[in-house]
C-alpha cells in the first residue's frame, strides 16, 4: 500500500473512537469540551536482550519478529553506563524497542486487544492496577507466540516484551475508561 492509498485508510477502532466512542466518553467522564476526552498518543514496545552480549546474532532473530509483529522496523537500545557484573560496557545494544503513533498504533492495539490477547494461557483480563498515576498502561508479555503473525514453527527465540499504552488521560479512570471502551478487558485482582 503506498503513502497515498494509507492517507485515505482509517483504522477501524479509530473510527470507532471518532464517531462513538469520544462522545460517549465526553459525557461519561463530565467533559464541558471534546478535546479534553482522553485519545491514545503512542504505543512503545520495548525487549530486553540481556543475551546480546554474549551473541549478538539474537537481536535480529528478535528484531525480525518485532518487526513482523508491528509492521515496523525496531530501534536499538544501548546501555548507559557499564555494569562489570553482566558484562556489559557502555554503549553496549541490550535492547530493542519500537515507538507506535497514527494508524500503525491503532492497528496494533486492535490486533492485540481482538486476536493476540485471547490467545494468552489462561487469559481472564488484563490487570487494573498497571497503570501508573499519569494516564499510562504497562503490561507484560512472557512470549511472542500469542501473535498471529509469528509462525510457530519457525520461532527461533522466545521472548518476552513490555508493552506501554501512552494515552493523554491526566487521571488513571479516565484511562481506564478509555481503554475499556476500546475492548480492553481490566479485571480488579482480588
Amino acid at each position: 500500500m503506498s503513502k497515498k492509498d494509507d492517507a485515505k485508510y482509517t483504522p477501524r477502532l479509530k473510527s470507532y473512537y471518532n464517531l462513538q466512542l469520544r462522545k460517549t466518553l465526553q459525557k461519561q467522564l463530565g467533559y464541558a469540551n471534546l478535546y479534553e476526552v482522553p485519545e491514545l498518543k503512542k504505543i512503545v514496545i520495548n525487549v530486553g536482550v540481556g543475551e546480546a552480549v554474549n551473541d549478538q546474532k539474537v537481536l535480529a532473530i528478535i528484531g525480525a519478529d518485532l518487526a513482523k509483529i508491528t509492521g515496523q522496523a525496531p530501534v536499538a537500545t544501548r546501555a548507559k553506563k557499564p555494569i562489570s557484573n553482566f558484562k556489559i560496557r557502555k554503549g553496549m545494544v541490550i535492547g530493542l524497542k519500537i515507538t507506535l503513533r497514527g494508524g500503525r498504533m491503532w492497528e496494533f492495539f486492535d490486533r492485540f486487544i481482538n486476536v493476540a490477547a485471547p490467545r494468552i494461557r489462561d487469559f481472564r483480563g488484563f490487570s487494573r492496577d498497571s497503570f501508573d498515576g499519569r494516564g499510562c498502561y504497562n503490561l507484560g508479555l512472557t512470549e511472542q507466540t500469542v501473535f498471529p503473525e509469528i509462525e510457530y514453527d519457525k520461532v527461533k527465540k522466545v521472548f518476552g516484551m513490555d508493552i506501554a499504552i501512552v494515552t493523554s488521560a491526566k487521571k488513571d479512570e479516565d484511562a481506564a475508561a478509555l481503554i475499556e471502551g476500546l475492548g480492553m478487558p481490566l479485571i480488579r485482582k482480588e
